[in-house]
């Protein structure tokens, strides 16, 4: 699965496109839900910042999970605390065929129905 693909399932399902939002991270990008909060983030990331042994970049997706969920998922390799979100509410999944892309569209779509209620 690529980005583009991410971003073709979101627009078909929610009307979302990305976002580019840092010059010092352009690859990097956020999408929202209609109220303006973030759902998902897609960025790469040096293996070791996530605490990984290997050397070079990864691509991430970070999603909001529900925090009864958050410790059981991160014991599973492929998931990780939110790199750079809220750890209790965040988790970062491996975006390297790690995570299958039934499970990556079904975090996507919990994230999407976390936010719906979020005002502010």
């Amino acid at each position: 699965m690529k980005w583009e693909e991410i971003f073709e399932y979101v627009k078909k399902q929610y009307g979302t496109v990305p976002e580019y939002l840092w010059t010092t991270s352009p690859e990097s990008a956020v999408v929202r839900h209609k109220n303006g909060k973030w759902y998902a983030v897609l960025m790469q990331v040096e293996k070791s910042r996530l605490g990984l042994e290997e050397e070079g970049v990864v691509d991430v997706i970070n999603v909001k999970c529900e925090p009864d969920m958050v410790g059981l998922l991160t014991q599973t390799y492929g998931f990780l605390p939110g790199y750079h979100m809220n750890k209790k509410y965040w988790i970062t999944m491996l975006f390297d065929g790690t995570v299958s892309e039934a499970m990556i569209l079904d975090f996507l779509d919990l994230s999407y129905d976390l936010i719906e209620g979020k005002k502010d």
